[in-house]
């Protein structure tokens, strides 16, 4: 009389798996009924090859938007900033960079064929879940009751005792045992003997179809965001004025002063930009806005990212009319960093103003203390239409304009960003981690059970069809031993070792 626990003899053909049990494979033709061009294209999309390819698509495309460098939104609307930008990089990628730009490498997350991965990944792994449905359905609501005899010999954890009890009484005691470790309990009508099948966390496969679908959610709201959303990386505001935001928002906003502290050795204490928000020009919101505190509306989030030093200006046409008053923040450095520019475009007039000033701890000797050069060139042109020096206060009159360098002031830089997709990326994350743990945890577990009359009692079997579980196998050895004890059989002997196949240990009546 041997009790056997698990063997690591190869099971049987008809052995119930994960992905398949005897009789009970479920093809798609048999789930998925639907015309024949329809069904190929069905059949496409839920190939492992298609899969597979579509994820190393995705890969490498995310590596190269990784590797590369990649250009700003507001760099690319404007096509004098993209060509300067692209001269910066040019060093870098050499003679690669006009092709790396006309392959749309520069903006891989924001090209066609990166949307197309994602679309094509998501309908993909939709169609892979229409598949997946009806086998865990029928699994938890129709599972295969019966199994044959080489099953009970080959499963992936199988045990096998007799004890000296009717067979009735054997199941009786099977059953409470399985009952008592909260199983469900179907009988199988057909014998030979009293068969039983049980099972535990039914619905739990469920959750890989939960973790797939957030997967989708999260690529949808990626695509959302990359569609409709945007980020400015640099929004720079002089102290005191307004500036649009743009993207089609309706939203201004003012920056009405700015403050930053230091701790004794110098470290940066804190910024603080206190930020009047606008929408279509009416006063919507004001708030101190920090690196970590930002203002939000509606959305859209302003972060407090960097500041420096700005010229308030003015420009008059020849009759007096002021038509632009504001700020040019100095944020951008010369080559050699011995000065700081930065430039407006004037208002109907297809020119910009440039404003240079020596850079922080620069003593250039034509620019005195407060001094700037005023100079005008022609939108997207490389020409110079004319210069001046001035102090503040003072104006330059260059083609029919005149130019007030009013006084210096303070920017404050802001990074400004709408993501509508963040909320479904946090719902499918959240999804994702919901479905993973219940299926690693919480797995599905069956136990199928066949009592036959031995002579002197009952021989009771018991298999699984998990594999590789060690954690299950010590269970399922417990439950036995526990079984075997209450029905009279008392283990006599046993042996130990690493090797499956070489464990086992015997009970006698």
């Amino acid at each position: 009389m041997k009790l056997r626990p698990t063997s690591s003899a190869p099971p049987a053909p008809d052995e119930p798996t994960e992905g398949s049990l005897a009789g009970d494979t479920i093809e798609a033709a048999d789930t998925i009924r639907m015309p024949g061009p329809l069904h190929r294209v069905y059949r496409f999309f839920i190939s492992k090859r298609t899969g597979i390819g579509l994820i190393l698509s995705m890969a490498v495309l995310t590596l190269l938007g990784t590797m590369l460098v990649q250009s700003t939104a507001d760099q690319r609307e404007d096509p004098q900033l993209y060509a300067e930008w692209l001269d910066t990089v040019r060093p870098k990628y050499q003679g690669w960079t006009d092709i790396l730009d006309w392959l749309g490498l520069f903006d891989v997350f924001g090209s066609w064929y990166f949307k197309a991965v994602n679309i094509l990944l998501c309908i993909s792994i939709l169609c892979c879940v229409v598949h997946r449905v009806p086998l865990l359905r029928k699994r938890a609501t129709r599972p295969q009751l019966h199994v044959t005899e080489p099953f009970f010999a080959h499963a992936g954890i199988h045990h096998d005792l007799t004890v000296p009890v009717p067979p009735e009484q054997a199941e009786t005691r099977v059953r409470a045992a399985l009952s008592a470790a909260r199983y469900r309990i179907l009988e199988d009508p057909k014998g030979p003997g009293r068969n039983t099948y049980a099972d535990r966390f039914r619905w739990m496969p469920f959750g890989t179809i939960m973790a797939h679908v957030a997967f989708v959610i999260i690529l949808l709201g990626c695509l959302i965001t990359a569609n409709t959303g945007f980020s400015v990386a640099s929004l720079p505001i002089t102290v005191g004025t307004r500036t649009d935001v743009g993207h089609g928002t309706g939203l201004s906003i003012e920056a009405t002063s700015f403050e930053d502290a230091y701790y004794d050795d110098g470290r940066p204490k804190d910024y603080v930009s206190h930020l009047v928000l606008y929408k279509d020009g009416v006063k919507v919101k004001e708030q101190d806005t920090r690196v970590n505190e930002p203002l939000r509306y509606d959305g859209v989030k302003f972060f407090q990212a960097a500041f420096g030093f700005a010229a308030k200006v003015s420009v008059k046409d020849r009759t007096g009319t002021v038509i632009y008053q504001g700020g040019v923040p100095l944020k951008v450095s010369t080559p050699d960093g011995e000065h700081v520019y930065g430039k407006v475009a004037v208002p109907g007039r297809d020119v910009d103003l440039f404003v240079v000033t020596s850079a922080s701890g620069k003593v250039d000797p034509e620019l005195g203390p407060g001094a700037a050069v005023i100079r005008i060139m022609p939108t997207d042109k490389d020409e110079n239409l004319g210069e001046q020096v001035v102090t503040q206060g003072q104006s330059a009159t260059i083609r029919g304009l005149t130019y007030t360098f009013e006084r210096e002031a303070q920017y404050t830089d802001l990074m400004v960003s709408d993501d509508p997709g963040a909320l479904w990326v946090w719902i499918g994350s959240g999804m994702i981690l919901v479905g993973m743990t219940v299926t690693m945890f919480l797995r599905h577990r069956r136990l199928w059970v066949r009592v036959v009359p031995a002579e002197g009692g009952s021989r009771i079997r018991i298999a699984s069809s998990e594999r590789h579980d060690t954690a299950y196998e010590g269970w399922a050895a417990r439950l036995v031993e526990g079984i075997a004890a209450d029905l009279g059989a008392t283990p006599t002997s046993a042996a130990s070792g690493s090797d499956r196949a070489a464990r086992h240990s015997t009970v006698g009546a």
